[in-house]
Order: structure tokens, then C-alpha cells, then sequence
């Protein structure tokens, strides 16, 4: 898996699926809050399934190819 998600798009997920989780455990949502759970992995292992299907990507290019001087 190669990362394919920002910092700032990374901290968006982690705190948007807080957030979910957070309504859903004061019985402000429903149970689809605990959708919240998809948006932090995501975040946490900075790659989303979707984002490699529809081509993507938010996180800089790989320096793989370039010298560490």
C-alpha cells in the first residue's frame, strides 16, 4: 500500500471519524456514526481504497528517485 493521503486530508479523517464516533456514543446519531471508524484508518495508515480507484492522491510525490544529499 502506498500512501496516497495528506497531512491536512489525514487530520480531517482522524477528527471527522472522532467526531462520528463521538455523536454516536452520546446518542446524538444513530449507529451509522460508527461509520466514523472508516475515516480513521484511513487516516492512520495514510492510504484509501477509493482514492486509488479514482486516481488521487493528496500527499506530496515520492523522492524515491532522487539522491539524499
Amino acid at each position: 500500500m502506498k500512501a496516497n493521503v495528506g497531512s491536512l486530508d489525514r487530520a480531517l479523517r482522524i477528527v471527522g471519524g472522532a467526531i462520528l464516533i463521538a455523536l454516536t456514543l452520546m446518542n446524538t446519531i444513530g449507529p451509522w456514526g460508527w461509520i466514523g471508524i472508516v475515516p480513521i484508518l484511513t487516516g492512520l495508515f495514510r492510504f484509501c481504497p477509493a482514492y486509488t480507484l479514482l486516481g488521487l492522491r493528496t500527499c506530496p510525490a515520492d523522492s524515491a528517485g532522487k539522491s539524499a544529499n
